[in-house]
């Protein structure tokens, strides 16, 4: 039986390892176990927060919403209804850019949705 030179999966599954957890602090960039367990923990934050981030955006939207709205004497929640009453199908991201980078637009639509209400 020939001989079997072992160590390249492994090297490169570590090197992988390693690769990933550069730059980080106290051990668990250059020691393997501890860097292996930051990577992995560190993997959980990210595809935990990648869905947290999409709640924290649709919160952004509603609060400048609800300032935009009161700003032309709505709440949020009414503004919301007379919106869907009127027909208007822009979803909050898109209106909250609106009332924040164009209001002159953003006030013609509320105009619109209070007329509908």
């Amino acid at each position: 039986m020939p001989r079997v030179r072992r160590g390249t999966k492994a090297r490169a599954r570590r090197k992988k390892i390693m690769k990933m957890a550069s730059g980080r602090r106290h051990g668990h960039g250059d020691q393997l176990k501890t860097a292996r367990d930051s990577v992995i923990r560190g993997a959980k934050f990210a595809y935990r927060d990648r869905r947290v981030k999409k709640r924290a955006f649709r919160g952004l939207w509603i609060q400048r919403l609800n300032a935009a709205a009161r700003a032309h004497g709505l709440s949020y929640s009414r503004l919301i209804h007379a919106l869907k009453k009127a027909g208007v199908e822009m979803d909050r991201k898109i209106l909250a850019e609106l009332a924040y980078e164009n209001p002159d637009r953003f006030s013609q639509i509320v105009e619109e949705a209070k007329k509908a209400a």
